[in-house]
């Protein structure tokens, strides 16, 4: 199955990855303003978000994002991902090097971090609403977690929207989870941009500042407003940050 998927836009490819607490829709901000900046931007749902469906067996993100490359005809691309999307892009700037150009990670997860006690307590508590059947409860949580007080009404309910369809799906579907394949960091040779926000778990500090000394050629940014989705709550200030970064 191909990623569900959209295209705009000519010139140097350049493929969004989306946060799991959302789905392609989050990137509704960035592509007007990529394509419009010459680039060939694509933005894809993983499986189990969107469009995308969960399948029956065992699957593997980084590669369905090569063969989602594959199909559009894209050898070398940049990758621009949040959150758990940064995990897969991490894996496929590994394993495929050379068809990784530049690799932008806002608030990203990272394999083996050991989560604080506040990640531990998020998680935990939507276990126990998602299996008391209390999904809106878990949107919920999630809507509140992950934005700031600041975010706008209109920003919550998109992000309201994205989870609670993923959990439709995800809790409908067969009990699948992807396959995680074992890669090296120091294997990664694409510029990396690495942005975190100040009013976010502070896992995400942690590992930007981790990713930051074990990646070769790699910087990171704190912004001191942002919470854990910065592109949906300032966009304009997140495009500004990743046109600066695609365009060295």
């Amino acid at each position: 199955m191909t990623l569900a998927h959209d295209l705009v836009g000519d010139g140097p490819a350049l493929l969004l990855l989306h946060s799991t607490v959302c789905d392609r829709r989050m990137w509704d901000p960035q592509l007007p303003a990529l394509a419009g900046a010459g680039y060939r931007a694509v933005r894809c749902d993983l499986r189990g978000y969107g469009d995308s469906p969960v399948p029956a067996e065992p699957y593997s993100d980084a590669d369905d994002v090569v063969e989602l490359l594959d199909t559009l005809g894209i050898d070398r691309v940049a990758l621009v991902a949040a959150s758990g999307g940064g995990l897969v892009a991490q894996e496929v700037a590994a394993r495929w090097p050379s068809r990784v150009s530049a690799l932008a990670l806002l608030c990203t997860a990272m394999a083996g971090h050991e989560p604080s006690a506040a990640l531990r307590a998020f998680g935990e508590r939507e276990d126990a609403l998602l299996e008391a059947g209390d999904v809106e409860a878990a949107t919920e949580l999630n809507v509140d977690t992950w934005l700031t007080p600041d975010a706008t009404e209109a920003t919550r309910e998109a992000v309201r929207v994205m989870q609670r369809h993923a959990f439709a799906v995800q809790l409908a579907a067969p009990d699948v989870a992807p396959i995680r394949a074992e890669f090296d960091l120091a294997a990664i040779t694409a510029p990396t941009l690495l942005v975190w926000g100040a009013r976010d778990l502070v896992d995400f500090r942690q590992i930007a500042t981790r990713l930051a000394a074990e990646l070769p050629d790699a910087r990171h940014v704190e912004l001191p407003w942002a919470g854990h989705l910065p592109s949906l709550e300032r966009p304009a200030e997140v495009n500004e940050i990743l046109l600066d970064f695609l365009s060295h």
